[in-house]
């Protein structure tokens, strides 16, 4: 058995942490494109042509499906196209047909108790309320997978919430939005290592 020092166990232990996909929460259509709803869509997006990347719909996995060539290896991206409360259908076709470990799978979905632009990378957890988190969570059967969240901010009155989310945020906030996706994609290199925890703090500490 090698040693745990050695090169081979060191980069075998380094690969088993690295994300094979990543997959952005949102709703299909011109009609919800622009919407706060739509925030994991955009960093999907965003990341994607930060690599040269187009995503291509894919009827198989009910979604756009694009794929990254890295140093430490190749991510999926996945935007579901199912609509949001059924995201799950789409991101369980896609994982269990490259048999994808959910453990190495990072979710981007918008988060209302954040302030807009503000963004939190964890692992595991709850749903928070997100109905697109809770349907991937029962899909995929387990919590334990990585999430970024994009603050949006909240309207304040329960009752507001539906067509908060549903609509277009101002032009600062959506700046504030930009400014943090901008800031996600700069750790994106330790995140996609699943150096978590360095990238978290990063991550944190700029916005």
């Amino acid at each position: 058995m090698p040693p745990f020092s050695s090169p081979a166990f060191l980069r075998d232990k380094q690969m088993t942490a690295t994300l094979q996909c990543v997959i952005g929460l949102g709703n299909p259509g011109p009609k919800y494109a622009d919407t706060r709803h739509n925030a994991g869509f955009w960093f999907v997006d965003a990341l994607a042509r930060e690599n040269g990347v187009i995503l291509r719909a894919e009827n198989k996995f009910s979604g756009e499906v694009g794929r990254i060539s890295t140093p430490v290896g190749d991510c999926w991206l996945l935007k579901p196209m199912t609509y949001m409360n059924h995201s799950g259908r789409s991101v369980a076709a896609l994982c269990n047909f490259y048999r994808l470990d959910p453990a190495r799978v990072l979710v981007v979905y918008d988060e209302l108790d954040l302030a807009p632009g503000m963004m939190r990378l964890k692992t595991g957890g709850g749903h928070g309320g997100h109905n697109g988190m809770r349907d991937i969570t029962s899909a995929l059967g387990t919590k334990d997978f990585h999430r970024l969240r994009i603050g949006i901010g909240h309207p304040g009155h329960k009752e507001a919430v539906v067509g908060y989310v549903l609509s277009q945020p101002g032009k600062m906030e959506h700046e504030s939005i930009s400014r943090g996706i901008d800031e996600a994609l700069r750790q994106w290199p330790m995140i996609q290592a699943g150096e978590i925890q360095k990238a978290m703090n990063s991550l944190h500490a700029a916005t």
